[in-house]
Protein backbone atom coordinates (compact mmCIF):
# COMPACT_ATOMS: atom_id res chain seq x y z
CA UNK A 1 0.00 0.00 0.00
CA UNK A 2 1.40 3.49 -0.91
CA UNK A 3 1.22 5.10 2.39
CA UNK A 4 1.87 8.52 1.17
CA UNK A 5 -1.96 8.42 0.02
CA UNK A 6 -3.46 7.37 3.15
CA UNK A 7 -5.06 10.36 4.00
CA UNK A 8 -5.68 10.76 0.16
CA UNK A 9 -9.73 10.95 -0.85
CA UNK A 10 -11.52 10.25 -4.11
CA UNK A 11 -15.05 11.17 -5.05
CA UNK A 12 -16.10 8.95 -8.51
CA UNK A 13 -19.27 9.24 -10.39
CA UNK A 14 -20.52 6.11 -11.28
CA UNK A 15 -17.98 3.77 -9.25
CA UNK A 16 -20.42 0.93 -8.45
CA UNK A 17 -19.65 -0.98 -11.35
CA UNK A 18 -17.42 -2.17 -14.80
CA UNK A 19 -14.98 0.20 -15.23
CA UNK A 20 -15.40 2.34 -12.46
CA UNK A 21 -15.53 -0.15 -9.59
CA UNK A 22 -11.88 -1.36 -11.31
CA UNK A 23 -10.86 2.33 -10.41
CA UNK A 24 -12.10 1.66 -7.47
CA UNK A 25 -10.17 -1.27 -6.48
CA UNK A 26 -7.19 0.03 -7.99
CA UNK A 27 -7.40 3.39 -6.09
CA UNK A 28 -8.24 1.81 -3.14
CA UNK A 29 -5.02 -0.75 -2.83
CA UNK A 30 -3.14 2.58 -3.67
CA UNK A 31 -4.23 3.17 0.18
CA UNK A 32 -6.80 6.03 -1.23
CA UNK A 33 -10.22 6.75 0.96
CA UNK A 34 -13.39 6.48 -1.49
CA UNK A 35 -16.40 7.62 -1.97
CA UNK A 36 -17.64 6.08 -4.50
CA UNK A 37 -21.66 7.80 -6.39
CA UNK A 38 -24.37 6.05 -7.51
CA UNK A 39 -27.51 6.47 -9.07
CA UNK A 40 -29.53 3.21 -9.42
CA UNK A 41 -26.88 0.14 -8.91
CA UNK A 42 -27.12 0.34 -4.88
CA UNK A 43 -26.85 -2.99 -4.59
CA UNK A 44 -23.57 -3.01 -6.36
CA UNK A 45 -22.49 -0.14 -4.44
CA UNK A 46 -23.31 -1.88 -1.48
CA UNK A 47 -21.11 -4.54 -1.89
CA UNK A 48 -18.37 -2.72 -3.46
CA UNK A 49 -18.01 -0.67 -0.14
CA UNK A 50 -18.12 -4.04 2.10
CA UNK A 51 -15.55 -5.48 -0.32
CA UNK A 52 -13.28 -2.66 -0.03
CA UNK A 53 -14.30 -1.65 3.86
CA UNK A 54 -13.02 -5.06 4.95
CA UNK A 55 -9.63 -4.24 3.67
CA UNK A 56 -9.57 -1.34 5.56
CA UNK A 57 -12.02 -0.46 7.39
CA UNK A 58 -13.97 3.19 7.14
CA UNK A 59 -12.20 3.52 4.09
CA UNK A 60 -14.93 3.29 1.62
CA UNK A 61 -18.27 5.85 1.88
CA UNK A 62 -21.61 5.94 -0.80
CA UNK A 63 -23.61 8.37 -1.66
CA UNK A 64 -26.63 8.59 -3.98
CA UNK A 65 -27.27 11.09 -6.44
CA UNK A 66 -28.68 12.02 -9.77
CA UNK A 67 -26.39 13.68 -11.68
CA UNK A 68 -29.08 15.63 -14.21
CA UNK A 69 -29.78 17.41 -11.09
CA UNK A 70 -27.13 19.82 -11.11
CA UNK A 71 -28.60 21.23 -7.89
CA UNK A 72 -27.77 18.62 -5.90
CA UNK A 73 -24.28 18.03 -7.48
CA UNK A 74 -22.36 20.68 -4.56
CA UNK A 75 -23.84 17.84 -2.17
CA UNK A 76 -21.88 15.54 -3.70
CA UNK A 77 -18.57 17.33 -2.70
CA UNK A 78 -20.74 18.22 0.55
CA UNK A 79 -21.45 14.73 1.93
CA UNK A 80 -17.65 13.52 0.83
CA UNK A 81 -15.50 16.39 2.78
CA UNK A 82 -18.10 15.33 6.14
CA UNK A 83 -17.28 11.68 6.14
CA UNK A 84 -13.63 12.13 5.14
CA UNK A 85 -12.74 15.84 5.79
CA UNK A 86 -11.24 16.30 2.64
CA UNK A 87 -11.62 15.63 -1.13
CA UNK A 88 -8.25 15.40 -3.25
CA UNK A 89 -9.43 13.84 -6.46
CA UNK A 90 -12.58 13.85 -8.67
CA UNK A 91 -13.24 11.56 -11.62
CA UNK A 92 -15.54 12.02 -13.33
CA UNK A 93 -16.34 8.36 -14.57
CA UNK A 94 -20.38 8.28 -15.11
CA UNK A 95 -21.56 8.14 -18.78
CA UNK A 96 -24.76 7.05 -20.76
CA UNK A 97 -24.06 5.54 -24.02
CA UNK A 98 -26.66 4.83 -26.36
CA UNK A 99 -27.34 5.47 -30.06
CA UNK A 100 -28.50 8.79 -31.56
CA UNK A 101 -29.50 8.65 -35.26
CA UNK A 102 -30.17 11.61 -37.08
CA UNK A 103 -34.64 11.62 -37.48
CA UNK A 104 -34.73 10.07 -34.00
CA UNK A 105 -32.98 12.75 -32.15
CA UNK A 106 -34.99 14.24 -29.71
CA UNK A 107 -34.49 17.54 -26.69
CA UNK A 108 -34.64 14.38 -24.34
CA UNK A 109 -31.98 12.09 -25.37
CA UNK A 110 -30.13 15.38 -25.75
CA UNK A 111 -30.68 16.53 -22.19
CA UNK A 112 -29.85 12.68 -21.13
CA UNK A 113 -26.14 12.67 -23.08
CA UNK A 114 -25.55 15.61 -22.81
CA UNK A 115 -26.35 16.26 -19.17
CA UNK A 116 -23.98 12.84 -17.69
CA UNK A 117 -21.32 13.27 -20.25
CA UNK A 118 -20.94 16.66 -20.17
CA UNK A 119 -23.04 19.11 -18.12
CA UNK A 120 -22.29 16.91 -14.77
CA UNK A 121 -18.38 17.15 -15.15
CA UNK A 122 -18.49 20.90 -15.76
CA UNK A 123 -21.03 21.49 -12.39
CA UNK A 124 -19.37 18.70 -10.10
CA UNK A 125 -16.10 20.10 -10.81
CA UNK A 126 -17.02 23.36 -10.77
CA UNK A 127 -18.33 22.50 -6.95
CA UNK A 128 -15.07 20.65 -6.09
CA UNK A 129 -12.86 23.61 -7.10
CA UNK A 130 -12.39 25.09 -3.99
CA UNK A 131 -11.56 21.78 -1.43
CA UNK A 132 -8.97 20.63 -4.76
CA UNK A 133 -7.51 23.89 -4.80
CA UNK A 134 -6.90 23.73 -0.91
CA UNK A 135 -5.86 20.28 -1.34
CA UNK A 136 -3.60 20.83 -4.54
CA UNK A 137 -5.52 17.84 -5.88
CA UNK A 138 -6.44 16.74 -9.46
CA UNK A 139 -9.57 15.93 -11.39
CA UNK A 140 -9.56 13.11 -14.17
CA UNK A 141 -12.56 12.70 -16.79
CA UNK A 142 -13.22 9.57 -19.03
CA UNK A 143 -14.22 10.28 -22.39
CA UNK A 144 -13.79 8.43 -25.44
CA UNK A 145 -11.23 7.48 -28.14
CA UNK A 146 -14.25 8.28 -30.57
CA UNK A 147 -14.03 12.12 -30.55
CA UNK A 148 -11.93 12.49 -33.32
CA UNK A 149 -14.01 9.76 -35.16
CA UNK A 150 -17.33 9.70 -34.14
CA UNK A 151 -19.07 7.02 -33.96
CA UNK A 152 -21.77 6.52 -36.59
CA UNK A 153 -25.28 6.96 -35.10
CA UNK A 154 -23.91 8.25 -31.79
CA UNK A 155 -23.98 11.93 -32.77
CA UNK A 156 -25.22 13.08 -29.49
CA UNK A 157 -22.65 10.97 -27.23
CA UNK A 158 -19.63 11.91 -29.26
CA UNK A 159 -20.19 15.62 -29.30
CA UNK A 160 -20.37 15.25 -25.41
CA UNK A 161 -17.39 13.29 -25.00
CA UNK A 162 -15.80 15.79 -27.90
CA UNK A 163 -17.09 18.69 -25.36
CA UNK A 164 -15.47 16.72 -21.91
CA UNK A 165 -11.91 16.90 -24.32
CA UNK A 166 -12.07 20.27 -24.55
CA UNK A 167 -13.70 21.09 -21.15
CA UNK A 168 -10.84 18.92 -19.51
CA UNK A 169 -8.19 21.01 -21.32
CA UNK A 170 -10.17 24.09 -19.97
CA UNK A 171 -10.00 23.20 -16.58
CA UNK A 172 -6.83 22.63 -16.65
CA UNK A 173 -6.23 26.05 -17.84
CA UNK A 174 -8.86 27.85 -14.98
CA UNK A 175 -7.56 25.62 -12.05
CA UNK A 176 -3.98 25.71 -12.88
CA UNK A 177 -1.56 25.74 -10.82
CA UNK A 178 -3.18 24.73 -8.26
CA UNK A 179 -5.22 21.25 -9.57
CA UNK A 180 -4.35 19.50 -12.64
CA UNK A 181 -6.63 17.93 -14.71
CA UNK A 182 -6.39 15.55 -17.29
CA UNK A 183 -8.24 12.45 -18.89
CA UNK A 184 -8.31 8.74 -20.41
CA UNK A 185 -10.14 8.00 -23.70
CA UNK A 186 -10.92 4.04 -23.41
CA UNK A 187 -10.89 1.89 -26.73
CA UNK A 188 -12.50 -1.59 -26.71
CA UNK A 189 -12.34 -2.55 -23.22
CA UNK A 190 -15.90 -3.59 -21.76
CA UNK A 191 -18.91 -4.13 -24.49
CA UNK A 192 -22.01 -2.40 -23.73
CA UNK A 193 -24.70 -4.53 -21.60
CA UNK A 194 -27.80 -6.12 -23.23
CA UNK A 195 -27.28 -3.99 -26.77
CA UNK A 196 -27.71 -6.44 -29.66
CA UNK A 197 -25.81 -4.43 -32.04
CA UNK A 198 -22.65 -5.74 -30.67
CA UNK A 199 -22.99 -8.88 -31.49
CA UNK A 200 -19.79 -11.27 -32.27
CA UNK A 201 -19.23 -10.24 -35.48
CA UNK A 202 -19.15 -6.77 -34.67
CA UNK A 203 -16.75 -7.59 -31.65
CA UNK A 204 -14.33 -9.61 -34.30
CA UNK A 205 -14.38 -6.87 -36.70
CA UNK A 206 -13.17 -4.11 -33.54
CA UNK A 207 -10.39 -6.50 -32.57
CA UNK A 208 -9.34 -7.04 -36.38
CA UNK A 209 -9.65 -2.87 -36.38
CA UNK A 210 -7.38 -2.80 -32.98
CA UNK A 211 -3.36 -3.32 -33.51
CA UNK A 212 -2.93 -5.33 -30.41
CA UNK A 213 -5.62 -7.17 -31.80
CA UNK A 214 -7.84 -7.89 -28.38
CA UNK A 215 -9.70 -6.01 -26.49
CA UNK A 216 -8.69 -4.56 -23.36
CA UNK A 217 -9.68 -5.09 -19.47
CA UNK A 218 -11.25 -2.35 -17.31
CA UNK A 219 -8.04 -2.57 -15.26
CA UNK A 220 -6.36 -1.04 -18.08
CA UNK A 221 -8.35 1.84 -17.74
CA UNK A 222 -7.62 2.12 -13.55
CA UNK A 223 -4.23 1.78 -14.67
CA UNK A 224 -4.03 4.86 -16.51
CA UNK A 225 -6.50 6.97 -14.00
CA UNK A 226 -4.00 6.12 -11.28
CA UNK A 227 -1.31 7.06 -13.04
CA UNK A 228 -2.65 10.61 -13.62
CA UNK A 229 -3.81 10.88 -10.23
CA UNK A 230 -1.16 9.38 -8.47
CA UNK A 231 2.34 9.20 -10.65
CA UNK A 232 1.97 12.39 -13.01
CA UNK A 233 2.67 15.58 -11.00
CA UNK A 234 3.60 17.13 -14.37
CA UNK A 235 0.97 16.19 -16.22
CA UNK A 236 -2.52 18.23 -17.19
CA UNK A 237 -4.65 19.03 -20.16
CA UNK A 238 -3.51 15.83 -21.36
CA UNK A 239 -5.96 13.21 -22.85
CA UNK A 240 -4.72 9.65 -22.06
CA UNK A 241 -5.81 6.95 -24.92
CA UNK A 242 -6.06 3.53 -23.72
CA UNK A 243 -7.63 1.61 -26.99
CA UNK A 244 -5.06 -1.01 -28.16
CA UNK A 245 -4.17 1.13 -30.89
CA UNK A 246 -7.53 1.47 -32.03
CA UNK A 247 -7.79 5.23 -33.20
CA UNK A 248 -4.52 4.64 -35.32
CA UNK A 249 -5.83 2.04 -37.33
CA UNK A 250 -9.93 3.58 -37.96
Amino acid sequence: MATNNTNKVVLITGGAKRVGAAICRLLHAEGYSLMVHYKSSLNEARALQAELNLQRPNSVAIVHGDLLNVADLPNLIHETVQCFGRLDVLINNASTYYASEIGEIDEAKWHDLMGSNLKAPLFLSQAAAPELRKNHGCIVNITDMHVERPKKGYIIYSVAKAGLVTLTKSLAHELSPEVRVNAVAPGPVQWPENNPQFDEVYRQRVINQTLLKRVGAAEDVAKAVKFLVADAPFITGHVLAVDGGRSLNL
